[in-house]
């Protein structure tokens, strides 16, 4: 199997390194244009408000064509055939709507909704790379959940450019622009437990 990031830290890395790392239990690593990311286990609230957010999608989902998943779920932005992509995220949710970007190992593509919930050990600057790389992968909208403060800022990408940017408070609902009609309840999100 293939050397840990931490053996080779200036090494870049592709989908192929990749898939072949031996991890241990619950190790998860996301690889952004060739560098490799340890990422921190998510805390319980950040659990907590995961599952209150993904509940609400799965139930409105459930018999529609858009699929939702939550991390760990392997997201190849930029997939080519020969695994020499350099670009594997998980988001901490996300939504899918076209089944033949789906396979056995996660997706193969861009997302339509990618969902990102903050944690302390992430940082403005990591979360300003993912929006960007995320716009430039054809992603429909993008999400940043913010657990301390009760607040999700969303981003829509129409025609190459950020078409809407707005940030919602704990009492509102956030329309799914992809998905007309239907909002996330933030009440139920950011209820504490």
């Amino acid at each position: 199997m293939g050397a840990l990031p931490e053996a080779e830290p200036n090494r870049r890395y592709t989908y192929a390194d990749y898939k072949n790392w031996e991890l241990k239990e619950g190790e998860r690593w996301e690889l952004i244009n060739g560098v490799a990311h340890a990422m921190a286990a998510p805390s319980r609230r950040h659990q907590d408000v995961s599952m209150a957010i993904s509940s609400q999608f799965y139930v409105y989902l459930e018999g529609k064509p858009c699929r939702v998943y939550a991390a760990p779920f392997d997201v190849r932005l930029f997939c080519e055939d020969d695994e020499r992509d350099d670009t594997v995220v998980q988001p901490d949710i996300l939504v899918v709507c076209d089944k033949h970007k789906l396979a056995d190992e996660g997706i193969r593509g861009a997302p339509d909704l990618a969902i990102e919930i903050l944690s302390p050990s992430d940082s403005a600057i990591e979360m300003e790379e993912k929006r960007q790389l995320y716009w430039e992968a054809g992603v429909r909208e993008y999400w940043v959940v913010d657990p301390k403060n009760n607040t999700v800022a969303v981003y829509c990408f129409r025609d190459g450019e950020i078409s809407a940017n707005k940030t919602y408070k704990a009492a509102d609902t956030v329309p799914v622009g992809i998905l007309p009609g239907f909002g996330i309840e933030l009440d139920r999100v950011f209820a504490k437990v």
